[in-house]
């Protein structure tokens, strides 16, 4: 790193911008997955219609709801893969104006299960969320994705 230099002249606000733009961290390189090599994990997805599943129906281990989708992937998995193999077996995932809200479900601290909604897809069109891989939404195994079909 190069040591923070300035002009004396320099007011003080503009050496305090000259130094953070020498110290700005380098972009997070992404982690590259060989999937020939690596071991997928099992995503348990719960695809409903018109709106995310009930807290309630997740508190029974064994006992989840019926309409589970099982895949196996990897952590760098996007929102668009995931809706594109939902779109397989769900046929009202396919229609035009179809939108996919995706949520993890998992225990907090307390060991009480949480849902927290981690992003959304068109069944036709590009989005900001596509490209969120599961690694990106703090993914691990054992959660479930929740996936109101809108």
């Amino acid at each position: 790193m190069q040591a923070c230099r300035a002009n004396p002249r320099e007011g003080l606000l503009q050496l305090w911008h000259h130094c953070q733009r020498q110290l700005q961290p380098a972009a997070p390189v992404p982690v590259v997955i060989d999937r020939e090599k690596t071991c997928p994990l099992l995503l348990r997805v719960f695809p409903k219609h018109g709106a995310h599943h009930h807290l309630e129906e997740f508190a029974e281990r064994g006992k989840e709801p019926k309409e589970e989708v099982q895949v196996y992937t990897w952590m760098d998995a996007t929102l668009r893969e995931l809706t594109e193999l939902i779109q397989e077996v769900q046929p009202a995932a396919r229609r035009q104006q179809a939108r996919l809200e995706f949520a993890l479900i998992y225990p907090d601290r307390r060991g009480r299960n949480v849902l927290r909604e981690v992003g959304q897809t068109s069944a036709t069109r590009r989005g900001p969320d596509d490209e969120k891989t599961l690694r990106d939404l703090n993914f691990q195994t054992g959660d479930f994705m929740d996936v109101a079909i809108l």
